[in-house]
């Protein structure tokens, strides 16, 4: 698949993870919540120490996400991406980005054994959704 093709496949889902979402709105764990919202899609973020961020109830960790969750977005340091990668493929995520930063060549192997849809080139879903600070 080419990366434009691989995004295609990571936007099918219903619902969207945002892994290390954040409160902070300086934060890109945040902004990638709200280009998600911008764009009309529902995200879910996962945060275990907040209740909700902008407007949207957290849970506390991947296992915690609803089923209809196909892809996550992982703002995370690359240890804890690595941490992470085994609990989204045993919680049946198909579709794994990793935004620039949160790559871990580990996890990225990890996701191709598993037949994970992994993005982890550098690609920003902010850059390719338009993400607009208002």
């Amino acid at each position: 698949m080419t990366i434009r093709e691989q995004i295609e496949q990571f936007l099918v889902s219903a619902v969207f993870g945002v892994i290390g979402a954040s409160a902070d709105r300086h934060k890109y764990g945040n902004k990638v919540l709200r280009c998600l919202q911008q764009n009309g899609r529902r995200a879910v973020p996962v945060n275990p120490n907040q209740q909700e961020i902008e407007g949207a109830v957290c849970v506390a960790s991947i296992s915690d996400l609803p089923s209809e969750v196909k892809s996550i977005s992982m703002i995370t340091p690359p240890a804890v991406t690595a941490q992470l990668v085994p609990l989204a493929i045993a919680a049946g995520i198909r579709n794994i980005w990793m935004q620039p930063g949160a790559e871990h060549p580990e996890a990225v192997a990890l996701c191709r054994q598993h037949g994970i849809n992994v993005i982890a080139d550098g690609s920003c879903l902010l850059v390719v959704l338009g993400y607009h600070d208002h």
